[in-house]
């Protein structure tokens, strides 16, 4: 049985920021301009092209929150992966499978699997069981850098051993399940407004408590991103993990401030820093905001259409597109979707050259379709995506493995 110190759940309070708080009214303002800006992002996208690009925001996800733990996995590879095109190199490979298993996640959480389970503690540990059940072994095990001892990592359960995350000693194992029923108590139950800012404050606290043996890191980023997605009914098309990644010293020194005990009478009725608290709410809805306005800048119309119609040409002039492909690709991306009987015309072509034009895009990944009958919708090949979303992705490696 892991040891339990008996240490109180009052020291990792408070655990919201306080109605009273002077910080209070700032941070709901930041909130309210999130809300509007990701609903005015999810509004201004013709139908037919938020799922594709929801997809092509998973690997961004994936991409980015795995980089914050050191593992660069390139999102060419990640898409490989998602095709069971696996690399020869050992590392490499674990690094694919691991990426494959955190889209799979957010695939779930997308689907709505985790729908007002995100800050409940059975909720948490299934992020972390469907995260770790299809990892190699390499990436379930991990050693105390104190004792030298190795450990492995069991998918969803809370951690067995003790643990120190650089100057902070998390409770003791046996005193996570008691922690973790404190943490939903008060995160599970609250109103939308509330979850938004929660979304920060029960990050650190996650990362606090330190529930698992390994992996908090994701499961507290992908808890927060479906947080969110309860709060704001979010589409899944713009990330805080690549906020957090291109900032990620301060992502992290933020973090570790919140581990501050409580600075005088000043400073919230904890005992640890409200304002250190309030100071990283401030800084993840920054960050938030941030990043819609990044997509929102990167899918406007017209800029958008002319990237990726200049896209086609230069294909085209290059011969690895058949001509007059740039018409059709402005015509899905104006219609949103393009039914099959309308290409011929869209192209004026015939027949057989329409179905030469829509095959040569469909193996592009430009285009895509549920069945060879069904209308044509933009797809978001990662491979594409320096082309039509320049910053989304470092560019790709020029060369295989």
């Amino acid at each position: 049985m892991p040891a339990d110190r008996g240490e109180s759940t009052i020291s990792m309070e408070p655990l919201l920021v306080g109605e009273s708080s002077r910080w209070r009214s700032t941070l709901h303002d930041k909130a309210l301009e999130l809300v509007a800006a990701s609903a005015r992002l999810d509004h201004s996208l013709p139908t037919g092209i938020a799922g594709g690009l929801a997809r092509l925001v998973r690997s961004m996800n994936c991409y980015y929150s795995n980089l914050i733990e050191g593992h660069d996995a390139h999102p060419v590879d990640i898409e490989r992966a998602l095709h069971a095109d696996y690399s020869k190199e050992p590392r490499k490979r674990d690094l694919q499978l691991e990426a494959r298993s955190h889209i799979a996640v957010q695939s779930w959480i997308d689907s709505g699997g985790l729908k007002g389970r995100a800050a409940s503690a059975d909720g948490i540990s299934e992020i972390h069981r469907r995260f770790c059940e299809e990892l190699p072994d390499s990436l379930l095990t991990v050693e105390n850098p104190d004792s030298g001892t190795r450990h492995r990592v069991v998918p969803g359960r809370w951690r067995e051993t003790d643990v120190a995350v650089g100057r902070h000693h998390a409770v003791s194992p046996g005193a996570v399940a008691r922690f973790m029923d404190r943490f939903e108590a008060v995160y599970a139950r609250l109103g939308k407004m509330d979850t938004i800012l929660a979304a920060a404050t029960a990050h650190h606290r996650l990362l606090w408590i330190h529930p698992f043996a390994d992996g908090n890191g994701r499961v507290a980023r992908l808890m927060s991103y479906a947080m969110l997605q309860d709060a704001m009914g979010t589409t899944g098309i713009w990330s805080i993990a690549r906020g957090l990644a291109r900032n990620e010293p301060a992502y992290k020194d933020r973090l570790e401030d919140c581990d501050q005990p409580r600075h005088g009478d000043l400073d919230g009725r904890g005992a640890l820093s409200e304002e250190a608290l309030a100071e990283f709410v401030g800084f993840f809805l920054d960050t938030c905001l941030d990043q819609v306005m990044f997509m929102e800048r990167l899918v406007q119309p017209a800029a958008f259409v002319g990237r990726v119609t200049r896209w086609a040409e230069e294909e085209v002039a290059a011969g690895r597109l058949a001509a007059r492909s740039d018409r059709l690709l402005e015509a899905v991306l104006v219609r949103g979707e393009l039914k099959r009987g309308d290409i011929e015309k869209v192209l004026g072509t015939s027949e057989r050259t329409a179905r030469r034009v829509t095959s040569a895009l469909i193996t592009q990944g430009a285009v895509e379709s549920d069945s060879p009958r069904a209308p044509l919708r933009l797809g978001f090949p990662v491979k594409l995506a320096h082309h039509w979303l320049p910053g989304l992705f470092p560019e790709p490696p020029s060369e295989r493995d």
